[in-house]
Formats: structure tokens, sequence, C-alpha cells
């Protein structure tokens, strides 16, 4: 959206889903940023802005863009904020926004599970609709190894919250996390965590090194060995074999994605492993099959 009167403090990630909403950064950075994996937020501070500074953005742009119907609260978990924190944001963006039929943001599974179901209500009843959980993973192992903060039960707590409070949940789990030696389980009891949790999105990314490979083993608290191709989508069988979802919508669309997956899970999920089975039963032209999908 151009012409819009901010000024951004990059860089400024939002999930691809909320391309066309409208960002406020009511936090910087990310109020965790130890995971081994993610360097997203490695060039910040953690920093909780002044609600005037916020509340000064939302009416700058309220005045040129009344109709906005979509917000995304940025940066890394803007839920680490307290409920009368965020209610003062919402009601906000309300006042300004007529028509504002969303918010949503990036959370943490502790900073959703900090409060009570009564807060959580009030913040869905006032326009959060729609959590980011990166979840990474649901075996406590990996999660350990990859300093997430969390383990199973915390993040099945935080989610179940979510979602008992009517707040919608999109999760990610990253492909590739555990690398070779604890693949298996990761897949295993990644799936035993959405089936518990049955969110209404599901999407994996493939593990990506922006710093190389080496800096990402030295932060691994653990026998990390770098998967191939084939070792992803065998994961992914994995993953998809152990789902027992009722009404899902599955993304693996990503870039960083080798194969294109997508549909509901439960409905597609034949489809979706009968494709994985035709790469892994072809090796031959398997690359040239993925480079396909993906438009390279």
């Amino acid at each position: 959206m151009f012409g819009i009167p901010i000024e951004y403090n990059e860089p400024l990630f939002r999930p691809p889903s909320e391309a066309y909403s409208l960002i406020f950064q009511v936090t910087l950075g990310c109020s965790w940023n130890k995971c081994a994996f993610c360097e997203m937020y490695s060039s910040k501070k953690f920093k909780v802005r002044k609600f005037e500074e916020v509340k000064s953005e939302i009416k700058s742009v309220s005045n040129e863009y009344k109709d906005i119907r979509k917000v995304f609260l940025a940066d890394g978990n803007a839920m680490v904020l307290s409920s009368v924190k965020l209610m003062e944001i919402l009601s906000e963006l309300n006042f300004n926004f007529p028509k504002l039929n969303r918010v949503s943001a990036y959370a943490l599974p502790k900073d959703i599970s900090s409060k009570t179901k009564e807060e959580l209500i009030e913040l869905k009843n006032a326009g959060l609709k729609l959590l980011y959980i990166g979840i990474e993973s649901g075996d406590d192992e990996v999660l350990k190894m990859i300093n997430k903060g969390e383990t199973y039960n915390s993040t099945l707590d935080g989610l179940l919250k979510a979602r008992e409070a009517g707040i919608k949940v999109s999760v990610m789990i990253l492909n590739g996390l555990g690398g070779k030696k604890y693949s298996e389980q990761h897949a295993i009891n990644s799936a035993r965590l959405v089936n518990e949790v049955q969110p209404e999105f599901l999407s994996t990314l493939v593990l990506s090194y922006p710093y190389g490979e080496d800096h990402f083993i030295k932060k691994f608290n653990g026998d990390f060995i770098k998967m191939t191709k084939m070792d992803l989508i065998k994961e992914m069988k994995t993953l998809i074999e152990n789902t027992e979802l009722e009404n899902t919508v599955f993304r693996s669309d990503h870039a960083s994605n080798y194969l294109v997956l997508k549909g509901n899970l439960s409905r597609d999920k034949k489809e979706m492993l009968d494709k994985i089975n035709l790469v892994l039963d072809n090796p031959d032209y398997a690359d040239l099959r993925m480079e396909w999908q993906r438009g390279l």
C-alpha cells in the first residue's frame, strides 16, 4: 500500500496471507529472539513502542484511509503486551477504522498462556481474530536443541487457550529442523501436536541458513545432520501421514518448499500423499518437477 504515512523500523516481516493488511509495529524485534534457526530480528533490540507513537500513526493513516479492513500487529510477538495495552491499541484501531473486521499478530504460546481466558475473549471481541504461531516442532528434544523456550505442553496449552477463546490460530512447522537424526520424531510429534490443537491453518517452511550452515550448527544443541531434498520430502510424508485433522487448511507453497502442497486436511490428505509418493518413486525427474512447481 503506497503513500502510507508510516516510517517502519526495518526489517519488517509479516505472514504471506497478510500481504494486503495494514501493518502497525506495536513492538520492535522479538522478546525471545534466542531460537537457533531464526535471524529475523537479530539486528534489533526488543522494545515496546509507546502507545502515543502508535496512536499517532493510526490517526495519520486514518485521515486518508478510512476503509481499512485488515490490520497486522508487528513485530515478532505483539502478544507479549499486556491485555490492557492490547485493548488500548484495538480500541484505537476500531475507532479510526470503522470498517475494520480483523486484527492479527504473531504470538508465542507462552504469551497466550500468560493471559486469562476472559482477557483473550475480550481481545477477540475487540477484533483480534487470528494469531500466527511458529510452533516449529512438537518434539521436546528438538525444541530444546533449537532453544525455542517452549515445550510440547506449553505450546499445546497456549494454542488451546486461544482456540477456546474463539481466536483462530495459524501454526507453522519447520521441515528439516531436527536434521536427519531427529527427522522421524520431529514429524510424528509435530503431527501429534496439531492433531490435539486442530488449528484452522497449518503451514510448513523448510529450514534455511541465512548466515550459513556452520552458523546454525554452532547454535544447535545436538548432532545436526543436514537433510537432502528427498529426506525433506520423506519427512513431509511422515508428517502428513500422521495427521488426523478434521478441517485444517494446509499450505506448503512458500518459496523455501521444494514440493508444493496445498489443500484441506483431511479432505485432500490422500491426494497430497499421492503427490509425495510420485516424487519419491521417480527421483530421476523429481528435481525438474520441483523446480517447475516453484517457478524456477
